[in-house]
């Protein structure tokens, strides 16, 4: 088990967010969205378990996933789910997530379209997608 300082711990996922800031670290930490910090001896640490977390923050939030999301998915997932989502970091690329748009069909169904489709072609996908789904109204959830 690698074990890290808060420092140390900003440092390596800067790789995947350049602009992450060691405050944001600790505010994952207080907000409990990073699992408490181990202690090692008489020192409180981050672990190979944190960065494993925080590359999943990282990862939902590039998806456009809001904090308090990001909170109660994480709670519900598995360490292994978790680490999963973690290692689907490096295959977002957040120019392509920037440029579409997501519709929720239902509580259950959301559709993501690129914004370079033309407005009619998006009204036609949605109305599609709708009609497979006849339990809820069509919303944008832009």
């Amino acid at each position: 088990m690698n074990i890290y300082t808060a420092n140390e711990l900003t440092e390596l996922l800067r790789e995947y967010d350049p602009t992450l800031k060691l405050r944001t670290i600790r505010y994952y930490t207080q907000l409990s969205l990073l699992p408490p910090l181990e202690l090692v001896g008489n020192k409180r640490v981050y672990t190979d378990k944190h960065l494993i977390y925080g590359k999943a923050i990282l990862t939902l939030i590039r998806t456009g996933e809001t904090l308090g999301n990001i909170h109660h998915v994480l709670k519900d997932l598995s360490y292994e789910d978790i680490e999963r989502v973690a290692n689907q970091l490096e295959f977002i690329n957040s120019e392509n997530v920037l440029h579409q748009e997501t519709h929720l069909i239902n509580a259950s169904v959301a559709i993501t379209l690129d914004t370079n489709l033309s407005p009619a072609m998006k009204q036609k996908v949605i109305q599609s997608v709708s009609q497979l789904f006849p339990n809820g109204d069509s919303h944008n959830g832009n």
